[in-house]
């Protein structure tokens, strides 16, 4: 058939005819190529860069309402007198609980958001900071962080957001920054100690020398001091470790010498989620059944959760001005002295009752030197309305520990020492109450 027809023999027009043409093809084709050169000229503020929900926005808005002059407090630049303006401490919590909200938890990860990302540089509006300054803020303010927990909790409280009547609380015990291999007992510390004083002493005759450069020499010198510093807190740190040993064996022995790490001396070894047994942290949060909301922070170096229970709920009282009712955790916290503490206190516990080690009886029945409070709890936890209410254990401080290790930056310690790892859980605690209940803060 010929090509002026189609398949059913009808004539092609001819604008058709020419479609169908092969087209002769002159050099190459004609694209619009990227030109990255060319200057880009903006007329935008940061304000009109960042959008109206970004999360930096309600971080500052809650901010910006605290009370910080116990950080203004610190800074020795005033106006009319010498030296440089010092960044303003708000724009430093900003910034820093901004990247724990983003679960940011590297300062030179933070460092770098801040040059390159739109929320960051909104935040700090033309203020440049480093990571050195963003370490060494987030973990040298223990007892301020803790104060702006508290004037959050203050808030929620004030607006009928939190009541903490009832109160839940839970451990999760996070990896410390110290090798497994660090762990000395006393002869082997004694003996490090006596090396390290030796080889500082080596060093500060050997700076004396002309042959030696005075900046390794006294990086040298520096390192030592550190090290002798680090053996120094392991064997006074020795005096708890052997205590807690003491009480948790009931005597001593060769095997169960007590040992403690040179590189953090207050990290304990204890078994964690996984089942494994290394240098860890107990961090603990209190949280209002109700709004959710972390209402008390405690980190350990002890892996035993009852010891906890009253010092937890007397800190939540202390910080919200409200009286705990009720009281719920999980069977760990199962601790006689504890729980006849807060009996006597009028706290009504809700804790699962633990089997002793070869028991056979039911754990509900009442024990031989039992007191009122734990003969009650026994009694109560068998009940249909407690059980009910201890439900609400796994959906409020399951869900905490999970958010905090998971999204706010406590997946695993790099800082060492317990005041430093404090720091990190406030931060935490305050970015989880801005993400779930910023509405009530701003």
């Amino acid at each position: 058939m010929s090509n002026n027809f189609d398949l059913f023999g009808s004539e092609l027009a001819l604008k058709d005819r020419r479609a169908l043409e092969p087209v002769a093809r002159v050099g190459e084709a004609r694209l619009r190529r990227a030109d990255r050169t060319q200057a880009i000229f903006e007329p935008l503020s940061l304000e009109e860069r960042l959008a109206a929900d970004h999360d930096a926005r309600v971080v500052w808005a809650v901010v910006e309402r605290l009370d910080v002059s116990a950080f203004l407090a610190l800074i020795k630049s005033r106006e009319g007198g010498p030296g440089a303006p010092t960044i303003d401490p708000r724009l430093m919590i900003g910034v820093i609980l901004l990247g724990v909200v983003e679960g940011i938890g590297s300062s030179r990860r933070l460092d770098k958001r801040c040059r390159t990302d739109d929320g960051y540089r909104w935040m700090l509006g033309g203020v440049t900071v480093n990571h050195h300054d963003l370490a060494e803020f987030k973990v040298t303010h223990e007892q301020r962080l803790d104060d702006l927990l508290t004037q959050l909790v203050a808030r929620l409280v004030h607006v009928g957001a939190v009541e903490v009547k009832r109160i839940s609380q839970d451990g999760v015990r996070i990896r410390a920054s110290a090798g497994r291999g660090s762990y000395r007992r006393r002869v082997t510390l004694e003996k490090l100690l006596v090396q390290a004083r030796r080889h500082v002493e080596e060093l500060k005759r050997q700076s004396d020398e002309p042959v030696e450069e005075s900046r390794k020499a006294a990086a040298r010198e520096r390192a030592a001091r550190q090290k002798l510093e680090r053996v120094e807190k392991a064997l006074a740190g020795m005096v708890d470790a052997e205590r807690v040993k003491q009480n948790h064996t009931g005597k001593p022995s060769a095997q169960q010498e007590p040992r403690v790490s040179t590189t953090d001396p207050e990290a304990r070894k204890m078994k964690i989620g996984t089942g494994a047994i290394v240098p860890a942290w107990n961090t603990q949060f209190a949280t209002d059944t109700d709004s959710r909301a972390v209402v008390g922070v405690m980190v350990t170096s002890s892996g035993s959760d009852g010891q906890c229970l009253v010092p937890m709920r007397e800190q939540v009282e202390k910080r919200t001005g409200q009286k705990v009712q009720e009281q719920l955790a999980d069977g760990g916290y199962f601790n006689k002295e504890a729980i006849e503490q807060s009996h006597a206190a009028g706290v009504v516990t809700f804790i699962p009752p633990v089997k002793e080690k070869n028991s056979t009886t039911d754990p509900s029945l009442p024990k031989h030197g039992d007191k009122q409070g734990t003969i009650a709890l026994r009694k109560r936890m068998v009940e249909e309305a407690a059980r009910r209410i201890y439900r609400q254990r796994a959906a409020t401080s399951e869900t905490v520990n999970a958010d905090v290790t998971c999204n706010r930056g406590l997946g695993r310690i790099l800082v060492r020492g317990l005041s430093k790892v404090r720091c990190l859980a406030l931060w935490s605690a305050i970015a989880y109450n801005i993400v779930h209940l910023g509405h009530h803060l701003t």
